[in-house]
């Protein structure tokens, strides 16, 4: 298993600091019982580190090689699914929109019946609701811009927002690189 620290904060800085809602990242593991059992023991550990931040991880999906694992900020999640487009969305496609737990079980089971990813997904990483449902109605075409996700709406935001999360992560993975501690850089937010 190389779910490393370094691996977080690569993937991951925005969330960490608090800028974004949600990464989702993939880390190789050992396809087995054995070593399924060790990224899951090794992501509940994590989670006690985290939880004290505001912060949880869990694996979406895994795959032959890869695992994809998910890092969050409960707290943000729930805002986030409670704008009245992501509610829109989320109740067309079924979720319990009344619990945003509910809305990542529902999230698990929808990764591990298809094979690409729901479109709704964006919802789960902080992507403004209307590029969510813009990216959903335009079937993934004619976006004002691309960059971290397809923007629909406000195209100058979202390139602020990006410009932040480039920022963030090579802040980030300086500060890392400098200090090898995970924790040192969450006691920092």
């Amino acid at each position: 298993m190389e779910l490393s620290e370094e691996l977080i904060v690569k993937q991951c800085s925005p969330t960490l600091a608090g800028l974004k809602t949600g990464n989702m990242f993939t880390c190789p593991w050992q396809c087995s019982p054995e070593g399924k059992k060790a990224i899951l023991d090794h992501l509940r550990t994590l989670n006690s580190r985290l939880a004290p931040y505001g912060l949880r991880i869990l694996p979406l999906r895994f795959m032959k090689r890869r695992v994809l694992i998910y890092m969050y900020r409960p707290k943000q999640l729930s805002i986030d699914l409670e704008h009245h487009i992501a509610k829109h969305i989320l109740g067309q496609k079924d979720y319990p929109t009344t619990s945003a737990e509910r809305c990542i079980v529902r999230l698990i089971h929808e990764m591990q019946q298809q094979e690409g990813f729901p479109h709704e997904i964006g919802l789960f990483l902080g992507y403004p609701a209307e590029d969510v449902l813009g990216f959903i109605q335009n079937q993934a075409q004619s976006a004002k811009w691309v960059g971290a996700w397809k923007v629909y709406g406000d195209e100058t935001a979202a390139r602020c927002k990006c410009a932040a999360y480039k920022r963030c992560t090579r802040a980030y993975c300086q500060a890392y690189r400098q200090h090898h501690s995970l924790d040192q850089l969450l006691q920092r937010h």
